[in-house]
């Protein structure tokens, strides 16, 4: 097992936004998580990646428990968080974003290497290397976000809403890249408002309400779940 989440306890002040969740990942799958604003989705990533300390519960990857680990040294284990809203180093040229990625890395020749396995995989990158983060497009951020954090060679991506705000012919072109990244061994625990975009790409899916796990299955099941259509999917 590559991820293990149990029991999960997480507050903002009295607010109990996370309620004992529990579910785990397999190395090389995509997960999804979905559910509506405010269900606890971007909550989950954050206490994954170390942001956000758990009152109770356990994070575990491959078999090293991390519920109170700093979030540099999860980095260092081999998780990367892109957050929503992408977070890019606005006044920073796209080369230096990418660098900004590699900084838990100190062998130049393996840091080249994820470099161009980044620019394989966003062609777009590489003729703005010199152009400042801020002055791209959304589509062009949020492969910016998604190429830093490849820099860091993780084994577990997590994506927070990479598709939002974005045009539909651009949502098409992401979900493609995610699934190009996980063809070439890395996991990605995905969460999405678009609720059809991500249960078409990913392997199995968790639906969260209000703090909670409500329902999970293969992602084809969640897809036509009669529930999951009427809430999420447009009936």
């Amino acid at each position: 097992m590559l991820l293990d989440v149990r029991d999960l306890d997480v507050y903002y002040g009295a607010i109990h936004a996370l309620q004992g969740i529990s579910f785990h990942m397999e190395p090389g799958e995509i997960v999804t998580l979905i559910g509506a604003n405010g269900a606890g989705k971007s909550t989950t990533l954050r206490t994954i990646s170390g942001l956000i300390r758990p009152r109770r519960g356990t994070v575990t990857f491959k078999s090293q428990e991390i519920s109170r680990t700093a979030a540099e040294r999860i980095v260092r284990l081999g998780i990367n968080h892109v957050p929503e809203g992408r977070k890019i180093f606005a006044p920073l040229t796209v080369l230096e974003n990418l660098e900004m990625g590699a900084y838990t890395r100190d062998d130049p020749a393996e840091i080249r290497q994820s470099m161009e396995r980044v620019f394989q995989t966003f062609p777009r990158l590489k003729e703005r290397l010199t152009q400042l983060g801020g002055t791209l497009s959304g589509g062009e951020q949020q492969m910016l976000a998604i190429g830093r954090a490849m820099m860091a060679k993780p084994s577990l991506l997590l994506l927070d809403e990479p598709s939002m705000g974005l045009a539909p012919v651009v949502v098409e072109k992401i979900a493609e890249i995610i699934q190009e990244i996980n063809a070439t061994g890395t996991s990605i625990l995905l969460v999405e408002q678009n609720a059809h975009m991500a249960l078409t790409i990913a392997h199995r899916g968790y639906v969260m309400e209000t703090g909670r796990i409500v329902l999970e299955g293969s992602a084809d099941k969640l897809l036509h779940d009669p529930q999951v259509r009427q809430a999420y999917l447009g009936g």
